[in-house]
């Protein structure tokens, strides 16, 4: 929704209302309301500069100082953080309470990997239901889009870090299109969390050139699942996707653990000198 129509929205939720509410409710507070929603729909999103006072007033077709009077109200709620001539973002540490240090230090312990994947899955699976049930055909244009810029960095090969973070978009965009602000805000939180683990786990991935064709198809199965609206094949894509991914590590862990035993054993089994 435009800001203008979200203006024209307060002006008839304005106009709707007993005098009582009108005398007890200001634009101000009408504005602050609206651009909260926008948050919590993920309109808006953390670190997200937002546009000038001027250009707000006009598209709220309101007053500057209603306008800036909103804006101090969402400061106050932690909402929104202002910079001396720099403009006014939505707070960056919006959602991140799960990245405090115990979080953290999932990062840095491997043995964690698959908890920490087992908690993707089961989010992205409700995501992905809810997407096929719910997406807007703009929900359907941005899924296309993340797709497609996902697929570019997969096909030019730019690295796991490149890719990580071009892979997350397209899942994110997947749980943007279920519209269930939990759900999304929930996935941005553990954004940085995830992004590393799928960094690491796309360099055990690629190790063979077949598992490149097994993520593009799954991929391609999963924006399929959610255009087309089929609940059902959504969470399928998911859990097969996750689920090979989940199988291929363990076979990578695995063979990573016996070729340590193998070479512990070799070197006990040397013979002493002396």
């Amino acid at each position: 929704m435009s800001y203008a129509a979200m203006g024209k929205s307060a002006e008839v939720g304005a106009a709707n209302m007993t005098s009582e509410a009108i005398q007890s409710k200001k634009i101000s507070d009408i504005i602050a309301e609206r651009l909260e929603s926008m948050i919590l729909e993920g309109s808006l999103e953390p670190g997200q500069k937002m546009p000038p006072e001027r250009e707000l007033a006009t598209q709220f077709s309101v007053s500057r100082p209603s306008v800036r009077e909103a804006l101090h109200k969402l400061e106050a709620k932690g909402l929104v953080t202002r910079k001396q001539g720099g403009g006014t973002f939505v707070s960056s540490e919006l959602g991140m309470s799960f990245v405090d240090p115990l979080m953290k230090l999932f990062q840095t312990h491997s043995e964690f990997n698959y908890d920490l994947l087992e908690f993707r899955h089961a989010m992205e699976e409700v995501a992905a239901h809810y997407a096929a049930l719910r997406a807007t055909e703009s929900d359907h244009q941005l899924i296309q889009r993340r797709y497609d810029e996902w697929l570019d960095g997969h096909n030019r090969r730019l690295g796991a870090k490149e890719e990580a973070e071009l892979d997350w978009r397209f899942h994110l965009s997947i749980a943007e299109a279920s519209h269930n602000a939990v759900l999304l805000h929930s996935m941005r939180a553990l954004f940085s969390l995830f992004k590393q683990t799928i960094a690491t786990n796309l360099m055990y991935l690629y190790t063979e050139e077949g598992r490149r064709d097994s993520i593009l198809e799954q991929h391609k199965a999963l924006r399929d699942a959610v255009i087309s609206r089929d609940p059902t094949l959504a969470s399928k894509a998911v859990n097969d996707h996750l689920a090979f991914v989940e199988e291929t590590l363990q076979q990578s862990s695995r063979f990573e653990t016996n070729a340590k035993r193998s070479l512990r054993r070799m070197s006990l089994s040397k013979p002493r000198l002396g």
